[in-house]
């Protein structure tokens, strides 16, 4: 059977996922920081790993405010704005200094840091995180899914915006991938005053 990955949508599940990535792990600040700016970028994790460091940081060893590349699963372009993630960037930077990890990847391995970490190896540690919180919706997606869901509610329900940023061409895909049921519709529609 197919897993279901969904978003977390409870800012206290947030925090204890948060807090297992990066500490019930040996490279626990490498994976939180995936996790964040997965969630501030929206990236698929297959554009997340493959980020380079140059692609974040500039000559000077400063986050960049936007990166620019293309999904590797559409091909469209897309503008990451980073600045929602650059005190994450910078504590990692200075865990990877501690640890003396040096490698062109902005992820790389901690085994073999010539190389980045892959899908299956990030994907082993959410199902680890899972297990440890009893969590069996938790995936690769959930950060790219649980970010489109912040910026939907935060927004004021702007699904052009989070369309836009997820690379969606429709909304009805949009809200699909959201999560929104037919209990979450109607949780927001008790809280419209209809007159």
């Amino acid at each position: 059977m197919e897993q279901k990955v969904l978003p977390i949508k409870d800012s206290n599940v947030l925090i204890k996922v948060q807090r297992c990535l990066q500490e019930d792990f040996k490279a626990g600040v490498r994976n939180y920081t995936i996790f964040q700016v997965g969630k501030a970028t929206l990236l698929r994790v297959s554009d997340i790993l493959t980020l380079k460091w140059a692609d974040v940081f500039d000559e000077k060893g400063n986050v960049r405010q936007n990166t620019y590349l293309h999904d590797r699963k559409t091909g469209k372009a897309n503008r990451l704005y980073l600045k929602p993630v650059v005190g994450d960037l910078l504590a990692y930077q200075r865990w990877l200094e501690q640890e003396n990890i040096i490698s062109e990847w902005l992820f790389p391995s901690t085994k073999h840091p010539d190389q980045h970490i892959t899908e299956k190896q990030f994907y082993k540690v959410m199902v680890k995180v899972g297990d440890l919180l009893d969590l069996d919706y938790l995936g690769t997606h959930t950060m790219r899914k649980t970010g489109a869901y912040r910026v939907y509610m935060q927004s004021n329900y702007n699904i052009g915006l989070v369309m836009h940023l997820l690379n969606h061409s429709s909304e009805a895909m949009t809200l699909a991938y959201l999560g929104l049921d037919q209990a979450s519709t109607e949780e927001m529609l008790d809280n419209i005053d209809f007159g």
